[in-house]
């Protein structure tokens, strides 16, 4: 399906072929279809990444979790078992237009992101009580996806939804990483950091996990619910210090880590307690995956293309000059390719807020390589956040050409200006230059495409 419509790069057939290889790498991590490549129904035996589940001696499939893809993952778990869940609940962002029908069995919840609401704890609360009087022979599947961490909450004692939505909004502002947020949620939440998995006990349980983080660790992605934890109290508080944040939140949050440190309170669920023969997790779709798409659609097209990394982190800003960086290097010397080129990126950058205006990792990252790209003929810089929602805003990223820096000087727009207010969405949005695509019902990382088309 065509997600896309794009004003730059100018030229028809360039702008064609940057939308070719952007819709390959989003319909290559589709949930729905990631959860039918990855399970298998042969009779009564369902096989998941190597292991298998005789239905036979099933009393009872169930299904819960959340995150941004957890509807389509729910249809395609439906399809996959042939109408066999018995019940379950999931919780989303938001219930998108044009959503897939959900089986009637399952109830679909909703929540907020990225910071956690009143729905997001009630939505909680009922899927948990949808999963209450579990038995050894009941079969849960556990689907989990990015925005898991804000969408399922459970505070823990003494710490209340007000605390956590603190918590979360200054830890996003200091430019904290991902893991770094989600290790504190795991020490203040008692459905993270294998906490659903201990209420789901002793039921047997499958979780199926489109990762968003880099690396795709499965105690980060949303907190990693259901398995175990390598982190500590310790750790937790050890962030709150390297920002120099412990001033600035909830007294509740510094005292609640404090006791877990002194051993008042129960550590996350550590590997040696994991219950191996009782529960499984496998990821079946990430940014690793939707960049080589990107590739081999790109190669197909007869573009030289390679992935660069799955690793860029850092900040967005920094980012993009480097990227900047690499796009000078193939349109001055040819290398690491020759035109015509596709160069792809993923991983998940940060931002430091020192200004008031709007936008995000991409579309920062897109303004950080504006200077570095001025000038280059045909040239062009995609970068997008692959659940099509990039920071606050209505936009999945941005894009940028050698022309960028000279419309903006003639439209009097300055790109350092903007940068230093975190202001990136009005820049492209003046230029006409954000990629807004909506929610994609997806989330792996973010990705970003530099595209060094013919020369003319």
């Amino acid at each position: 399906m065509d997600r896309f419509s794009l004003q730059s790069p100018g030229n028809p057939d360039h702008r064609r072929l940057v939308l070719q290889v952007l819709n390959a790498s989003l319909t290559a991590v589709d949930p729905q279809q990631a959860i039918k490549r990855s399970i298998v129904l042969e009779g009564n035996n369902v096989q998941v990444a190597g292991r298998s589940y005789d239905l036979e001696s099933v009393r009872r499939i169930l299904v819960c979790g959340a995150g941004k893809a957890s509807i389509p993952m729910a249809v395609g778990l439906d399809e996959v078992l042939a109408n066999r869940i018995d019940d379950g609940a999931i919780i989303s962002k938001t219930l998108p237009k044009g959503s897939l029908p959900v089986p009637g069995k399952i109830q679909v919840l909703t929540g907020g992101h990225p910071i956690p609401d009143q729905d997001s704890l009630t939505g909680t609360q009922a899927m948990l009580q949808a999963l209450s009087a579990l038995e050894e022979d009941d079969l849960v599947f556990c689907l989990i996806s990015g925005g898991g961490s804000a969408l399922m909450v459970d505070p823990a004692d003494h710490v209340s939804l007000e605390d956590l939505q603190a918590l979360t909004k200054t830890l996003l502002a200091c430019g904290a990483s991902i893991t770094e947020i989600n290790t504190l949620r795991k020490h203040l939440d008692r459905i993270k950091g294998g906490g659903l998995l201990k209420r789901l006990q002793p039921a047997l349980v499958v979780s199926l996990v489109l990762s968003d983080v880099v690396g795709s660790d499965l105690a980060t992605i949303a907190s990693g619910p259901t398995v175990p934890d390598p982190t500590t109290y310790l750790d937790a508080f050890g962030i709150l210090m390297k920002y120099g944040i412990v001033e600035q939140v909830p007294d509740s949050i510094v005292t609640t880590i404090r006791m877990g440190i002194q051993g008042d309170l129960p550590e996350t669920l550590k590997p040696k307690n994991y219950p191996h023969q009782r529960a499984q997790a496998a990821v079946i779709g990430s940014n690793f995956q939707a960049a080589n798409a990107a590739v081999k659609e790109a190669a197909a097209a007869g573009y030289h293309s390679m992935l660069l990394t799955t690793y860029l982190q850092g900040e967005a800003r920094y980012a993009g000059e480097f990227l900047a960086s690499i796009a000078c290097e193939v349109a001055f010397s040819g290398h690491p390719l020759p035109r015509p080129a596709c160069l792809v990126a993923g991983g998940e950058t940060t931002v430091t807020l020192h200004g008031g205006g709007r936008g995000g990792r991409n579309q920062e990252a897109a303004l950080g390589a504006v200077r570095g790209m001025a000038g280059l003929k045909n040239m062009c810089l995609v970068s997008l956040a692959t659940d099509g929602e990039d920071g606050p805003t209505d936009a999945a990223g941005a894009v940028v050409t050698g022309e960028t820096l000279d419309r903006a000087n003639q439209a009097g727009l300055n790109p350092a200006e903007y940068l230093t207010r975190n202001d990136a969405y009005a820049f492209f949005d003046a230029l006409d230059d954000l990629v807004r695509i909506g929610p994609t019902g997806t989330n792996v990382n973010d990705l970003a495409f530099l595209f060094a088309f013919p020369e003319e």
